[in-house]
């Protein structure tokens, strides 16, 4: 076996180490020699909501689903909390929470929002934290991440103070422990960011094994040695650092009995399979691919840690969720190998070897962090585009920030008693639900509230918390713009880049608010020297001025678009808009042919910074798509009485006196349907176009049932039916498809168990079904998939809560029912929560009564014994239910039978 050679002048280069034929002698030889599996996912995306609406509004590239946070959703997270293993058949065997086995982190701002889309899945992960903890001494799978991906070795060091803290907080708020490790966004790391995460706390990190400068033994076998070993150091530049171990790293000129902290460093050519070949396609190449980097002969324990993209699993490699879930249970336990994660390891095994890191490095960029500041190549669209951008860039953003640090300490010294910290403790406030209601009595106990009085420098009035809370959110969206994405790829202009800047406008805009002083133009300027590769842009200002200030929002947009959304719905008093409460003070509505005209006072409030206002607004809808909005500050009640008079007055005169009744109120200055927020404009325009496609559909129905025989006649003759007799086809037969699939799922959303629920809807299906398939035509169903999937879910949730037996068979009937239309429809629907809802309860609720029967064959019914709640024949019925979900249950079945 070769060694590496000791490179006793530090420079000279070692002999390259594989590491999974050769091995460093070890001075120390652990008891435990056992095989450690570590599998650790990156789980991350960007934070993409709107900075003035908080929410994300939909992006078309991430269809069919509205934007990409859902997509990857669908396509990673929820699959991982609920990962199927599967039979030859295809049927579930077992449904396995990854998150339960796998090492990972999962950025923050990514949990808040997962928190609120889909709790089930978010409480999984929590879940699955726990149970990690109790399977492995108390250590858990999780471990914390820079709260919004920020490149630490680009930070100044008070921003990486925040992002740490902040990081740290939110894990300690949704997992309830301190964490152990902590993954750093890039991997990007330097010494000064090391002396931060040992001041916080951080016990140790996952780096690239390129990222390795030199390594050593360790003094001591204690592993806590505050001497200086004598042994040489090999050089492990070119990434030759064995990963089968961890290590200690100790700051320079630190105190050697706490200034370290501990790395892992994962294997690098095997994680790369994982993310760009097939090492996933089934967990046995799993298996065989972790396998190779074992040693046969080893002294010490040793642990084979990858990491990756969590969105590997299931968004990059779809299904491969699957394979890693009998890996981790079945097919590594086979092998004598302990799945386990890095601070389970870390307390069996602490590190018997040190590393000295390279200077600046990160796991994406051979250039060390030239990705995120430099023309560096990395990242680059093919050679037509550069990177020339990424410095100006940074530099606007270091500018910007540095005047609006000073403009916080300047207006936050009077307000707060020490303004960083109270930065560094707002994350308190941050990624929970809106405070509550601000038109409760109990307003005090409110936790944005609570955190300003013990912050304060003084009782703060009103107006100063106002002030307080914009610099506090102004400093949260300077740390936003420096979300590593906006760099990551070739041009300033993709949305990545626009997120940053509109965080950025919003810090601007928040200044601007409390000082008075406005950054805009001098940053523009900046960003002025920031070359785009798109013509059409020129350069970062030109991308600031067509794609940033376009989307910045003011309180009388939000005002304009509750005054127009007010004409198609009755709001209550009070109405949340995004995040922002609306108080309706006095509204009046009047109609007068197709013009109608609405003019009311509200008070809106900011849930984010408590800022409020009074505003009126007048509406009108001249029909289509002409609506014509102004909104002003309220200026009393006399002149919002002048106000109303006016405009009513005009209005009872025709559309030229009531136009200019509005000019003259509001200026020529009117909001219009292109001003609504992206979203509801959609909603807007799709209501607005209603009655046109109602028309539409009668007029193909009419020239469907006019040419009905003709058709029939094509079709016998196997001839080409014209195109437009088979367009009309299509649209009335998808008409009636989609009225009789709502017909259906209003009848059978009743808890009611009625057998003729239903029935008329379902026989209207088979009919519909029957012309499509003989016209040879393609329906189009939007949105139909998901209610058909949620309407089995309801259904299903029903007939398993209904202990009476009476309701099984109907509600069976139903469900039979209901599973046939997707597919007479030619409908592909995702049954995956209704098949995790029949799991659990198989598991949990039939099994054991099977096994109940299976104990006294040959009786057909354990309930009177109070041994089983289901009689044996409704029991089959059941798991005969679960084969139609394609869940394993013939064993079962078999209990029954046997």
């Amino acid at each position: 076996m070769q060694t590496l050679q000791p490179d006793h002048s530090v420079e000279s280069a070692s002999r390259p180490f594989n590491s999974a034929s050769e091995t460093l002698a070890s001075p120390h030889i652990s008891k435990d020699l056992g095989v450690y599996i570590t599998v650790h996912g990156h789980f991350y995306q960007p934070p993409r909501e709107n900075p003035y609406l908080g929410i994300i509004e939909g992006q078309s590239s991430a269809a069919p689903f509205r934007n990409w946070n859902e997509r990857i959703h669908h396509e990673c997270y929820r699959p991982n909390a609920f990962a199927r293993i599967l039979n030859d058949q295809g049927e579930v065997v077992d449904i396995v929470n990854n998150f339960e086995y796998l090492s990972f982190n999962i950025g923050p701002t990514l949990m808040s929002w997962l928190e609120h889309y889909d709790a089930e899945v978010y409480q999984r992960i929590l879940e699955a934290d726990r149970k990690s903890c109790e399977r492995l001494n108390g250590h858990g799978n999780a471990i914390a991440q820079v709260y919004n991906h920020i490149i630490l070795p680009l930070a100044n060091e008070r921003d990486k103070v925040t992002q740490v803290r902040w990081g740290k907080a939110d894990f300690q708020a949704r997992f309830g422990r301190e964490p152990e490790g902590m993954w750093l966004a890039e991997a990007a790391v330097d010494y000064p960011t090391l002396e931060v995460l040992i001041q916080e706390g951080i016990r140790f990190i996952i780096l690239a094994p390129s990222q390795a400068e030199k390594c050593r033994p360790l003094i001591s076998s204690d592993a806590i040695s505050s001497e200086v070993s004598d042994d040489p150091w090999y050089a492990v530049g070119g990434g030759q650092i064995d990963p089968v171990r961890p290590y200690r790293c100790f700051l320079p000129d630190g105190d050697r009995s706490c200034d370290y902290i501990d790395i892992f460093f994962y294997d690098g050519p095997i994680s790369a399979d994982i993310g760009f070949d097939d090492v996933l396609s089934t967990s046995g190449n799993f298996a065989g691919r972790l396998g190779q980097a074992v040693r046969q002969q080893h002294d010490e324990a040793q642990i084979i840690s990858v990491a990756t993209d969590g969105e590997t699993f299931g968004h990059h490699k779809s299904d491969t969720e699957k394979a890693l879930a009998y890996a981790l249970t079945t097919t590594f336990p086979k092998q004598g190998w302990t799945v386990t994660n890095y601070a389970h390891y870390l307390s069996l095994h602490p590190p018997i070897w040190e590393v000295e890191l390279k200077s600046v490095t990160a796991w994406s960029c051979a250039h060390g962090v030239g990705r995120w500041q430099d023309d560096c190549g990395c990242g680059g669209e093919g050679s037509l585009w550069h990177q020339q951008w990424r410095r100006p860039l940074r530099n606007a953003l270091d500018w910007l920030r540095d005047q609006l640090s000073a403009l916080y300490i300047e207006k936050g010294e009077p307000l707060l008693s020490d303004p960083w910290q109270a930065r560094d403790q707002y994350v308190q406030v941050l990624g929970q639900p809106p405070i509550s209601t601000l038109w409760d009595d109990h307003a005090d106990d409110d936790r944005v509230m609570e955190f300003l009085q013990r912050q304060q420098q003084h009782p703060l009035t009103a107006e100063e918390q106002v002030d307080a809370l914009r610099l506090l959110e102004m400093q949260r969206h300077t740390l936003l713009m420096y979300t590593s994405c906006g760099w990551f790829f070739a041009e300033l202009s993709r949305p990545e880049g626009v997120q940053i800047l509109r965080y950025a406008a919003r810090a601007i805009a928040l200044a601007a608010d409390v000082t008075g002083i406005d950054l805009e133009a001098d940053f523009i300027q900046r960003l002025a020297l920031a070359p785009s590769n798109v013509d059409a842009f020129q350069n970062g200002a030109g991308v600031y001025e067509q794609l940033v200030k376009p989307s910045q929002v003011s309180l009388q947009q939000v005002a304009a678009h509750y005054a127009m959304n007010s004409l198609f719905n009755t709001y209550p008093d009070q109405e949340r808009i995004y995040c922002y409460q609306v108080q309706k003070l006095d509204y009046q509505l009047q109609h007068i042919g197709s013009l109608t005209l609405a003019v009311g006072q509200l008070c809106l409030t900011s849930e984010v910074t408590h800022e409020s206002e009074q505003l009126v607004f007048g509406v009108l809808h001249l029909g289509g798509w002409d609506f014509h909005c102004g909104v002003q500050p309220f200026a009393g009640r006399k002149h919002y009485a002048e106000v109303k008079e006016q405009l009513f007055n005009g209005l009872h005169q025709g559309v030229a006196p009531v136009v200019l009744a509005l000019d003259r109120t509001f200026g020529s200055r009117h909001f219009g349907l292109q001003d609504l927020f992206p979203d509801e404009r959609q909603r807007m325009m799709t209501l607005l176009t209603q009655s046109t496609l109602n028309r539409l559909d009668q007029l193909y129905s009419q020239v469907y049932r006019d040419n009905y025989g003709v058709l029939m006649a094509f079709q016998q003759d196997n001839l080409a039916v014209p195109q437009p007799l088979l367009m009309a086809a299509q649209v009335a037969l998808s008409h009636r498809a989609m009225h009789a699939l709502r017909g259906l799922e209003q009848d059978l959303s009743s808890m009611a168990a009625d057998e003729k629920l239903g029935s008329r809807y379902f026989v209207e299906v088979d009919a519909i079904a029957t012309e499509t398939n003989h016209l040879n035509c393609t329906l189009t169903l939007e949105g139909a998939e998901k209610s058909l999937a949620d309407l089995t879910l309801r259904l299903l949730w029903q007939l398993l809560q209904d202990e009476d037996l009476e309701h099984l068979q109907i509600r069976l009937q139903h469900l039979d029912q209901l599973l046939a239309v997707g597919p007479k429809l030619g409908l592909t629907l995702s049954l995956n929560p209704a098949q995790e809802l029949y799991f659990h309860h198989l598991q949990t609720q039939l099994v054991p009564q099977c096994q109940q029967y299976a104990a006294e064959p040959g009786i057909e019914s354990l309930v009177d014994k109070g041994q089983a709640r289901i009689p044996k024949a409704q029991l089959r019925q059941l798991l005969k239910l679960g084969q139609k979900l394609s869940v394993a249950v013939d064993p079962f079945v078999d209990m029954l039978t046997g």
